[in-house]
């Protein structure tokens, strides 16, 4: 599914949140990163149909998200995850999954079961299934809420923080699903984590101050560091009374600090690189 944002603009009473947004997502997953207050939610809420464009333009899978009729339409395509996801808590996450596929569409039961039976086990879910969802974990919640998202097999998916409060191993679980979905649909995944992007977002924008600031690959935006990351070395501290070994660190710097050595630049430098050179052109304005 194609989405096209163009002069997006949006206003939470007189703070305006998102100031002029042009972007298109393709199939595929794109990471949508940015600081705090960028405006990262209130974009996948206008594409989730949540809010109501009201300046500039939302398309979705050829659906104007500024009708209703629209909005309609693409909830019958749509996968969401919300950052604040609010589950019930007297049903078990197989019954759960089983009336949000209804709530899709899905007519057959026998389908129904099979999706939310495929899903349960893809996340982990075995153990809890059939629990009530208040009395799972936060990182149980929050992965059955990634698994309502994925019912219906839909053609645009949009996850808001889907990693939040999972432990080492439940995020390693995540990203291996969500390294599947760009196959035949569109995924945009909004997280504060550098390292789900780097495992499974070929394509990166960046919001700051309510606008794209990049749109491009995952390479491209580690390429922003390079000739900028250096790994430094310095004497250890203590006698530890073993052979002492030096303490290594890496800097990003404009200006190779003294003694260091240039090295190949992470997703997390070129993404601090972008912010530095952000926040450089604002305060020269």
């Amino acid at each position: 599914m194609r989405v096209v944002v163009a002069g997006l603009v949006h206003a939470y009473r007189r703070r305006r949140v998102l100031d002029g947004v042009d972007a298109e997502f393709g199939p595929g997953v794109v990471g949508l990163l940015g600081p705090n207050g960028a405006g990262k939610t209130t974009l996948l809420r206008l594409l989730a149909g949540v809010l109501r464009p009201r300046t500039g333009r939302v398309e979705a899978g050829g659906h104007d998200l500024r009708t209703g009729g629209g909005r309609r339409a693409l909830r019958r395509e749509l996968g969401y995850l919300p950052q604040e996801a609010a589950l019930p808590p007297d049903m078990s996450p197989r019954g759960f999954l089983d009336y949000a596929g209804l709530l899709k569409g899905m007519a057959d039961p026998g389908e129904r079961h099979d999706q939310a039976a495929g899903l349960i086990e893809r996340l982990g879910l075995a153990a809890e299934a059939d629990r009530r969802l208040g009395s799972l974990s936060a990182g149980a919640r929050r992965r059955v809420g990634v698994a309502q998202a994925l019912m219906g097999r839909p053609r645009l998916v949009l996850l808001d923080e889907p990693t939040a409060d999972l432990d080492l191993e439940e995020r390693i679980r995540l990203r291996t699903v969500l390294g599947t979905l760009g196959e035949g649909r569109t995924v945009v995944l909004c997280t504060h984590l550098l390292e789900d992007v780097t495992a499974v977002c070929p394509e990166v924008a960046v919001l700051h101050m309510g606008r794209v600031a990049f749109s491009g690959t995952a390479a491209d935006l580690t390429g922003i560091a390079a000739d900028r990351a250096f790994e430094t070395t310095r004497p250890p501290d203590g006698d530890s009374g073993a052979p002492p070994a030096p303490l290594r660190g890496r800097v990003l710097a404009d200006v190779p600090p003294p003694g260091a050595r240039p090295v190949a630049p992470t997703l997390e430098e070129g993404y601090a690189a972008l912010m530095r050179d952000l926040r450089g052109e604002s305060a020269a304005e």
